[in-house]
């Protein structure tokens, strides 16, 4: 146990791109609220990277009158930049999963910005309202209001269909794990009825093979370099399927 737990340590060091030093010093903080950069978040969101840096750090842009504009934010990460990298942690990457799915379903970007505002007035004590069952719950009711105040089309059809708002994030949805408090705490990000977690507080929030503990990125490197599944997985105490689930898993999140 010792020998797997040693070879363990040795192929995460630096699995998410920050030193361990740069952890070791960081707020204990981190140890539960999974960390990522952004490269991390793109490769498990299929969002682009520029795209989570806009939605996080906020952008200039000129209108084609030259004139110069700043849109801000959309929310406050979880944690400031370590040693000058752009961290996310584990609600952000979830934050980021709405946010996509809104803009795919069409709603603007204006629009969005505005239903957030709307969402921390309705949750006050919540940092990522979206991440919340009570935003699922009562979140059509957020664009319901706004339609009403500003009368945007893109909002006419979650307005007039009771179940659109669903439809937006439902197979999302059925992908996380909700805590006591109502706070999505896991993402099953291939299904609940699939060995691979997203667990903040489980190897920093990395993708990670439920029962056995270990990140998919140490196992699907571990057959690359070795080439055999069954050798992997005797090194790691798990079953050959598992190891087969995290090679495959690791060669989604690459295609």
């Amino acid at each position: 146990m010792y020998l797997r737990l040693r070879l363990f340590s040795i192929e995460t060091k630096g699995h998410n791109g920050f030193t361990d030093c740069e952890l070791m010093t960081a707020d204990p903080i981190y140890l539960n609220a999974g960390i990522y950069t952004v490269t991390d978040a793109a490769r498990l969101t299929r969002v682009s990277a520029g795209r989570i840096r806009r939605w996080l750090k906020g952008y200039r842009y000129k209108s084609r009158k030259k004139k110069q504009y700043a849109s801000p934010p959309l929310w406050n990460g979880q944690f400031k930049p370590i040693d000058g990298k752009l961290a996310l942690g584990f609600l952000d990457l979830i934050e980021v999963k709405f946010v996509d799915a809104f803009l795919n379903a069409g709603v603007s970007w204006d629009m969005i910005h505005t239903a957030r505002d709307c969402a921390n007035e309705w949750f006050p004590a919540e940092s990522h309202p979206f991440c919340t069952k009570r935003f699922i719950t009562d979140g059509r009711e957020i664009f319901v209001e706004l339609h009403e105040k500003t009368g945007e089309r893109t909002l006419v059809e979650i307005v007039k269909r009771q179940r659109m708002f669903a439809e937006i994030i439902q197979s999302f949805i059925k992908e996380l794990e909700f805590g006591a408090e109502n706070i999505v705490e896991r993402w099953w990000p291939c299904g609940k009825d699939h060995r691979i977690v997203v667990d903040p507080k489980r190897n920093f929030g990395q993708p990670t093979i439920f029962d056995d503990g270990v990140p998919t990125g140490v196992l699907a490197r571990s057959v690359k370099a070795n080439g055999s599944t069954d050798e992997v997985a005797r090194w790691y105490e798990i079953t050959p399927e598992a190891v087969k689930e995290a090679v495959e898993f690791e060669e989604k999140l690459v295609a």
